[in-house]
């Protein structure tokens, strides 16, 4: 039984996400399986790196599977090419060593949220942007940026009113880039709540439009309180960038 590395892009315009459900085969993970299992004729589980949501892009998801099969692993990439739709991409395939887990394994992730920041329509990258035509204070979100950074309890910019588990993260990189009439919110960070990045975008796009000041961001962190921070930015915006492993 062999333990693999995959690497996938996707673009989440039609998929309702990463994670299986029961009642909808419009999935990353169940269209990945399902391909898996019909190619190696064997039950395959796929566990991913993190869960993006419906409309989420990714442009490095990495996950991992253990197969029994005779087939090298560029031949197996290369089957696995031929019946994934042309929305989604297998990038690499690699075995990966015994105790190797896509998610477990992690150390960190890297998100970018693009905001088109213009009156002039992008009418063929609007899946991928979230369109904002008035002005911002670019300055002032970085500002802001800079205040969130660092580890912190993020309870108030996750959409799960209640969890078991701990909303401490660090966020070690929110970098506010202007790139012509593109802004660009890079995010890295050890790991991310549910709605976490999209939450914070919402809040710092208020800040950009003078409707909250950089210095409400400490008091925001400290509330825990959800109703305090920004909307949630849409989705078609977001895209898991990249995943570090140790």
């Amino acid at each position: 039984m062999t333990n693999y590395m995959l690497t996938l892009c996707y673009d989440g315009t039609r998929w309702r996400g990463w994670q299986k459900q029961g009642n909808t085969d419009k999935t990353i993970q169940g269209k990945l399986e399902a391909a898996l299992s019909r190619l190696l004729s064997q039950e395959i589980e796929v566990a991913g790196c993190g869960r993006t949501d419906a409309g989420v892009h990714a442009r490095g998801q990495v996950c991992s599977f253990r197969a029994e099969t005779a087939m090298s692993s560029a031949e197996l990439l290369a089957a696995l090419r031929e019946v994934l739709p042309e929305d989604i991409g297998a990038l690499s395939l690699e075995p990966a060593p015994p105790r190797f887990h896509a998610r477990l394994s992690c150390t960190g992730k890297t998100y970018v949220y693009r905001i088109w920041n213009s009156e002039t329509p992008n009418v063929f990258e609007r899946r991928y942007l979230w369109a904002v035509p008035q002005p911002l204070d670019a300055e002032a979100m970085k500002k802001a940026a800079a205040l969130l950074c660092g580890r912190h309890d993020f309870a108030a910019f996750c959409s799960l009113k209640r969890s078991k588990k701990s909303t401490v993260r660090e966020l070690r990189r929110l970098e506010i880039l202007r790139e012509g009439e593109e802004l660009r919110l890079v995010f890295e960070g050890d790991g991310f709540l549910y709605n976490m990045v999209r939450i914070l975008t919402g809040t710092l796009l208020e800040v950009g439009r003078g409707e909250r000041s950089p210095e409400d961001m400490p008091l925001i962190l400290a509330s825990g309180d959800r109703a305090k921070a920004g909307p949630t930015a849409p989705a078609q915006g977001l895209t898991l960038w990249s995943v570090s492993y140790e």
